[in-house]
């Protein structure tokens, strides 16, 4: 089945959930590989196959190693892979993402609070928050990933 193309139907919709990523993608002074590896975490959570496509492609072009990227669901038993912000960012995308059964316990912000500033902890989880709207709107009108059937990209060269 068709879905409606949210863009279209709703420009003035579309306009303010992309102005709240051009904001953390440009603005929060947070690294833009921490920005992408909680996009991807983010779109991961949700099975958001247009967003984990796109942000999978982000951090490659950013640098990180496909070793790495595959190993993100798992991030905790690959602990040294990641940077220790890196590793807070992590935990606090998967209790934000996961709200309703965590409901961002003050343990979680704490950890978190001792990673990042209270301006880059508010950025953070401004950043979390804008992939989770893209995540359901991409999920809800099934937006399609640009990978396609016997199409391959090396992981050494970015598509």
């Amino acid at each position: 089945m068709q879905r409606a193309n949210w863009f279209a139907v709703s420009p003035e919709g579309a306009k303010a959930v992309a102005a709240l990523h051009h904001y953390v993608t440009t603005s929060t002074g947070l690294p833009e590989r921490l920005v992408h590896l909680v996009f991807l975490r983010v779109s991961q959570i949700n099975g958001c196959a247009h967003c984990i496509d796109i942000h999978t492609r982000d951090l490659l072009k950013a640098g990180m190693n496909i070793e790495t990227i595959v190993l993100i669901p798992v991030w905790e038993e690959v602990a040294h892979l990641f940077s220790a912000q890196e590793l807070s960012a992590l935990a606090w995308t998967e209790e934000v993402t996961r709200v309703s059964e965590t409901h961002a316990s003050d343990e979680a912000y704490r950890a978190a609070a001792e990673a990042f500033s209270e301006k880059e902890l508010v950025d953070l989880t401004l950043t979390i928050a804008a992939m989770n709207a893209i995540n359901r709107m991409g999920v809800s009108f099934r937006m399609r990933p640009r990978a396609r059937p016997g199409h391959s990209t090396r992981a050494d060269s970015p598509a």
